[in-house]
């Protein structure tokens, strides 16, 4: 028995990275799998490649830091399949600079993706998985959230702020049968993270008592374990999937 069979996930970002591979990876545990991203051209490609495959996925352009949009497309969900029980709050960007060279415009768009636009999902979520009773919610933070990271302000601030959304949520909703838990990814092997140059990638790796840097894989597989029954008794917890990084 896959242990996804016919549920319904939403996972933003699921375009590209580790969002995709999360989609992939509900796929394979039977899910129906939505995926909310901007880029339309890589979210519909990897919805169709799915569904030629013989899984089930669909494509929907949504801004999670607009909260019109969210509320239009949660609604939507309900509308075409009848529920919303998993959402992954992956979606997120950086905008990398020192305090010193940070505008406020670079401030403000990584908060209003990062940290509204999860706040905007999970709003949304919850109002429908608390009337159905329950609800996974999944937040996407980092391992950077727990140590800090140079030029990082806006990034930390926002995946720091998570964590405490997260036990907050945790908190609020586990009583009406919705578990809320973060991740926290280290150094993961994305398409992006390959264009940097060989000695930045072997710097990484050094820093990781593993060895080398996680896979999309490895932290679509603990999304998927969050998602699913057997983890129906964590709730409010940070799991760090980083080789090590913060040992």
């Amino acid at each position: 028995m896959k242990r996804l069979q016919n549920k319904i996930a939403v996972i933003t970002g699921g375009a590209d990275g580790i969002g995709k591979a999360t989609v992939e990876r509900f796929v394979q545990e039977g899910a129906m799998a939505v995926i909310w991203d901007m880029n339309e051209e890589k979210g519909l490609k990897t919805a169709i490649n799915i569904v030629s495959e013989g899984g089930k996925a669909t494509f929907m352009k949504v801004n999670t830091a607009i909260f019109e949009e969210v509320e239009a497309a949660a609604k939507k969900v309900v509308e075409q399949y009848g529920k919303f029980e998993i959402l992954i709050n992956n979606a997120g960007i950086t905008r990398d600079a020192t305090l010193k060279k940070m505008t406020p415009d670079l401030w403000q768009q990584v908060i209003d993706v990062n940290l509204t636009g999860v706040f905007n999902c999970a709003k949304c979520a919850a109002e429908i998985m608390t009337e159905q009773g329950w609800g996974r919610i999944i937040n996407a933070s980092s391992v950077v959230a727990l140590y800090g990271n140079f030029g990082q302000t806006n990034y930390v601030a926002t995946k720091a702020g998570l964590i405490g959304m997260t036990k907050t949520l945790a908190k609020e909703l586990g009583r009406k049968g919705v578990t809320v838990n973060a991740v926290a990814p280290g150094f993961i092997l994305t398409d992006m993270v390959k264009k940097m140059p060989e000695e930045v990638l072997k710097s990484m790796e050094e820093k990781v008592p593993l060895h080398r840097l996680g896979l999309p894989e490895e932290i679509a597989a603990v999304y998927a374990f969050l998602a699913s029954n057997d983890a129906n008794y964590i709730n409010g917890a940070v799991i760090s999937v980083d080789g090590g990084m913060t040992i």
